[in-house]
């Protein structure tokens, strides 16, 4: 028997136990994400899931460190192994859209992470490597200081990790090999004078004026962009009553585009489209990122391939793609410190929007639970492969190296615009 012929049988025998382990465990994952779809939680407020995801890793031998990289709902679970290397880190997240609930299906994705993470944590022994699965909070843009990746990799948590898997609810199943868009989260504050609005509005100052400047601004600045530009933003303070000249007004933008250095770009012109409200309105401005820039995905194909041969391994085809557009994650700031992965499971046709209540109904029905199910096996058997082919794991870190340089570069020219 040969080396690979070898390492192929061991990890076939590897992968049954796993997916034996996931069929028992069944029950349990469908009813921690049912719950989560009836009591969502914002990110950073994430204690109800966090609670019932950890306990149910506690219960099946993990160790849980909670409040890493200073994030209350962020947190780590290993699993007893002399063998600690190579390592795979699955990444769960579990946070909800504001009104909306679980409508881009997090705890799908929590559920299926902590599947696979029990399962191998099952082999013991006989698992050529270790397994983290990581709680990664605030995922969605929806609250100051979401991107919970973010801390984790400043911490460190990536350090020691070979490569960093996870699936994602969508319309179609496949590897994803695609990237995403670097997004800024930019908060501007204007600052006003109040004053009776019928009485004497000419001795007030409207910041509600320097905000629908700043909107109508960068409503003409999108015809001199590049198409792949995103620019969307919100009034989140707008006034107190009609008739009263409003002293203060607040709202909030995402800016993204494809290419780092661009959208640092874009970013100072949304700026200055700000400063031209508050200086056509009389008002002071203030602004700040509210949330650290989220990075563009650097896919790795060494990775992807492993979990494309899963996917028909477990004889699940990828289904065609008509849906166009690109969104943004935090996964794209670990990509560029490890080679990273990403399942997408189908549980919805391209008819229904995302970021929608339908999503979220979607995600208790058999089709969601159906989906928990198979994204666990698919995490499972991918790590399963990484860990027992030691030679993919190679290839993966050489091809990351190759394609992580040129963005480093474009990073160091962001700086110097920052």
């Amino acid at each position: 028997m040969t080396e690979s012929t070898g390492s192929a049988t061991r990890a076939a025998t590897l992968k049954a136990a796993a997916l034996a382990k996931i069929d028992e465990i069944a029950p349990n994952l469908i009813a921690i994400s049912d719950w989560m779809y009836a009591n969502p939680e914002l990110g950073l407020q994430e204690r109800g899931a966090v609670a019932r995801l950890t306990a149910e890793l506690e219960r099946h031998g993990a160790t849980v460190e909670r409040g890493i990289a200073g994030l209350e709902t962020a947190f780590r679970a290993t699993f007893p192994n002399p063998v600690q290397e190579p390592v795979i880190a699955i990444l769960a997240e579990y946070d909800a859209l504001p009104e909306v609930g679980h409508g881009c299906g997090h705890n799908i994705i929590a559920t299926s992470a902590i599947g696979a993470g029990i399962a191998l944590g099952a082999l013991g022994l006989d698992l050529p490597g270790s397994v983290v699965v990581l709680g990664c909070p605030a995922e969605e843009s929806a609250v100051p200081d979401a991107g919970g990746k973010i801390p984790l990799v400043e911490h460190g948590y990536f350090d020691d990790v070979d490569a960093a898997i996870m699936i994602h609810p969508g319309t179609s199943d496949f590897s994803s090999m695609e990237s995403s868009l670097v997004a800024y989260g930019l908060l501007f504050e204007f600052h006003g004078r109040p004053s009776h609005a019928a009485a004497a509005p000419h001795e007030g100052i409207n910041a509600l004026d320097a905000v629908i400047q700043t909107f109508n601004g960068i409503s003409a600045l999108r015809q001199q962009l590049r198409p792949d530009v995103r620019i969307h933003g919100i009034i989140t303070h707008g006034g107190t009553a009609p008739n009263v000249i409003p002293a203060y007004t607040c709202a909030r933008f995402r800016v993204r585009a494809s290419d780092p250095v661009y959208a640092r770009e874009v970013v100072d012109k949304v700026v200055r489209c700000a400063e031209a409200g508050a200086l056509a309105a009389g008002a002071r401005l203030e602004w700040r990122q509210y949330i650290k820039p989220y990075q563009n995905v650097i896919p790795n194909a060494g990775v992807a391939d492993i979990i494309a041969a899963n996917f028909a391994e477990l004889g699940i085809a990828p289904t065609e793609r008509n849906r166009s557009g690109s969104g943004s994650t935090d996964l794209g700031n670990v990509s560029h410190v490890v080679p990273c992965g990403q399942a997408i499971i189908r549980i919805c046709d391209e008819d229904i929007p995302w970021h929608s209540r339908e999503v979220a109904d979607v995600t208790v029905t058999p089709v969601g639970h159906e989906a928990i199910l198979r994204g666990a096996r698919v995490l499972a058997m991918s790590a399963i492969d990484l860990l027992c082919s030691p030679e993919h794991l190679i290839a993966a870190h050489e091809e990351h190296e190759r394609t992580a340089a040129p963005v480093r570069e474009r990073l160091k020219q962001v700086a110097a615009l920052a």
